[in-house]
C-alpha cells in the first residue's frame, strides 16, 4: 500500500536510452557520468521513452560542457505555451575537476566526448559520457572479426558440450 517493492522504470534506474552505434565507431578511454539540465516537457517525453541519442554529441563552450543532437520529442499533451525544440542543446551538469579533465582531454589530445547512454538515478536522468578516440575502418574490421570469432567459439563449446 505504501513503497512498491522492486524499482520502478520511471524512477528506478533503469535504461532510457542507448547509443550502441557509438561502440562501434569509437575506441573508449574514460567515461564520466553528468546530469542534464532538462525542462519540464523533456521530463515528461523521457518517462514515455521518447529519447534518442544516437546522432548526439557533447561540446565544450566558455568552459562548460553541453550536449548537442540529442532528441527528445515533445509529446502531444505538452503545455500550449512552451515552444517545444526536440534536437536543443542541454547542459551537462559535472563537477569543476571532470570539466576540467575532459575539456583538457579534448583539446589537447583530439579526444571526442561522445553520450553512450542516458539512464535513471534516483528520479534524475544522467548521462554516460566516454573521452572516445574515432576507429579506423580496418580497426571496425577487427572488432567484427573479433566478434564473429567469439561468436563460433562459443557454437562449438555448445556442439561439445552437447555431445559430451
Amino acid at each position: 500500500m505504501g513503497k512498491k517493492d522492486g524499482k520502478d522504470k520511471a524512477n528506478g534506474g533503469g535504461t532510457i536510452a542507448l547509443n550502441k552505434r557509438a561502440r562501434h565507431e569509437y575506441h573508449f578511454e574514460q567515461t564520466f557520468e553528468a546530469g542534464l539540465a532538462l525542462q519540464g516537457w523533456e521530463l515528461k517525453s523521457i518517462r514515455a521513452g521518447r529519447a534518442n541519442i544516437t546522432e548526439s554529441y557533447a561540446v565544450v563552450r566558455n568552459g562548460e560542457l553541453f550536449l548537442f543532437g540529442a532528441q527528445i520529442t515533445p509529446l502531444i499533451s505538452a503545455s500550449t505555451h512552451v515552444v517545444a525544440d526536440d534536437r536543443r542543446t542541454r547542459k551537462l551538469l559535472m563537477h569543476r575537476r571532470e570539466i576540467d579533465q575532459a575539456i583538457g582531454k579534448v583539446q589537447r589530445d583530439g579526444y571526442t566526448l561522445v553520450p553512450t547512454a542516458l539512464y535513471w538515478k534516483g528520479n534524475k536522468v544522467k548521462a554516460e559520457l566516454a573521452l572516445a578516440r574515432g576507429k579506423q575502418t580496418h580497426d571496425k574490421r577487427e572488432a567484427e572479426k573479433e566478434r564473429d570469432w567469439n561468436r563460433e567459439k562459443q557454437r562449438l563449446l555448445r556442439r561439445n558440450n552437447k555431445d559430451a
